[in-house]
């Protein structure tokens, strides 16, 4: 019978991608973090973050570039697990409300990374990472459209611009001390619904403190 060699494990090339995903899951985690906090962390501050040199980071990542869209696509991914629970059935000016409810909180933790994005990525890029929540929205306000609860007047696109525009507002609004978090959602909807109802239909009520 004979011995295994503990040499040739090490260095089989089933340890070395086991090795090398770890250390690029490691990377996009720390990334994700660092820019999330500061949209200008530096690369070095990732690897050590990530537990890794700079020699070893761009082995993995050739571009600062590469490692921002890498942390982007990560948080755009775990914030699509989040929204994919949100029931977006019914009543679409309280399946909105319903969204706006979870996917707020979302724009405001990614806030940082999407500044270190729209620095580092090209326009078109940023547009492509954004593509899925994007449909989810699309989806919703179509379906309100054809259902007369959203005005169609507006180009669909225009209205999930709006959308995201006021979630962002309302970070920034946090940020700057003149809203609380608790507040955040019930502004953000009745903004949105504000915009969105038909011309000369009532807005509704959508409930929640001033």
């Amino acid at each position: 019978m004979g011995t295994e060699n503990p040499t040739a494990t090490r260095n089989s090339p089933a340890t070395k991608r086991a090795d090398a995903l770890r250390s690029i899951e490691a990377i996009v985690r720390a990334a994700a973090e660092c820019l999330g906090r500061n949209p200008e962390a530096s690369l070095t501050e990732i690897a050590r973050a990530a537990g890794v040199g700079r020699v070893t980071l761009y082995a993995h990542f050739t571009s600062r570039a590469e490692v921002v869209d890498a942390a982007l696509s990560r948080a755009l991914d775990q914030g699509d697990e989040v929204l994919d629970t949100v029931d977006l059935t019914g009543d679409p000016r309280l399946a909105l409300a319903r969204y706006i409810e979870s996917g707020w909180p979302l724009v405001d933790q990614a806030r940082a990374l999407l500044t270190a994005a729209q620095r580092e990525l090209s326009p078109g890029r940023v547009r492509d990472l954004h593509a899925a929540p994007a449909a989810r929205v699309e989806t919703l306000l179509a379906r309100g459209r054809a259902e007369g609860a959203f005005r169609t007047d507006l180009p669909i696109p225009w209205m999930v611009n709006v959308l995201h525009a006021v979630m962002h507002s309302a970070a920034e609004e946090i940020r700057a001390g003149r809203l609380t978090s608790d507040h955040a959602a019930h502004h953000i909807t009745a903004t949105v619904l504000a915009a969105f109802t038909p011309p000369g239909v009532p807005v509704p009520e959508t409930g929640g403190g001033a």
